[in-house]
């Protein structure tokens, strides 16, 4: 048996990106429910999942109890939106007006918290971390202002995903089909491969011992 090691990432990769895919499409068409309840379980995922890294490594007492409020809050706003989500009452105006409200409001407390605790606090970031607080206290009165002028943006989020799902589940599939042609590569070197004729064994002498006589020399007469 050959032993050529076959990869089956590309299997999992292939099975992903049509769930992405397919995820994007129906979030598109049942838009409300859907984005309601994506928005709630990312925000609760990101929330607990920040809890025991966060408190350990953050050097001030002060930082640690600001952020645990904020991850408490987010958990129960999340909690809220998965209700919504999940009782049926998505599609009503008030709820999908305080799916803005709520959106605006996580996006701003985070921002401001962060700032707060660079800035006062001597927490140190990197470049990335801190365009990307830039983006939310950026994002968030805008999120209120159409909020308020009664524009749900629960339809263009439902857009972006969408275009997030394709995109992720076609890199996915390009990801898995290089690894899928690997594997096939690999099948076919195994099925050529030859079996390697063993060379039959050849005894070698030992080597014999040198003989340590010397010849002795006579010494002529004087």
């Amino acid at each position: 048996m050959g032993k050529i090691k076959f990869g089956y990432g590309w299997a999992l990769k292939f099975l992903l990106a049509a769930i992405l895919i397919a995820a994007g499409i129906l979030l598109k068409v049942y838009d409300v429910q859907v984005v309601y309840a994506a928005t709630g379980m990312a925000i609760v995922m990101y929330s607990l999942l920040r809890v025991v890294p966060l408190m350990k490594t953050l050097r001030k007492e002060v930082l640690r109890t600001i952020n645990l409020i904020e991850i408490i809050f987010d958990t129960i706003m999340g909690g809220v939106m998965i209700y919504v989500a999940f009782s049926g009452n998505a599609t009503d105006a008030f709820w999908k007006a305080l799916y803005g409200y709520l959106l605006a409001v996580f996006f701003y407390a985070r921002a401001i918290i962060y700032f707060t605790s660079m800035y006062y606090f001597g927490e140190k970031s990197e470049a990335m971390k801190f365009w990307f607080h830039v983006v939310c206290v950026t994002l968030a009165p805008t999120i209120f202002v159409l909020t308020i002028l009664d524009k749900s943006i629960i339809e263009t989020l439902g857009w972006i995903v969408l275009f997030i799902s394709v995109s992720g589940g076609l890199y996915l599939g390009y990801d898995g089909y290089g690894g899928y042609r690997k594997y096939r590569e690999s099948s076919k070197r195994l099925n050529d491969d030859k079996p390697v004729q063993k060379q039959p064994l050849v005894e070698k002498e030992l080597p014999r011992p040198v003989s340590e006589e010397k010849e002795e020399k006579q010494i002529p007469a004087s």
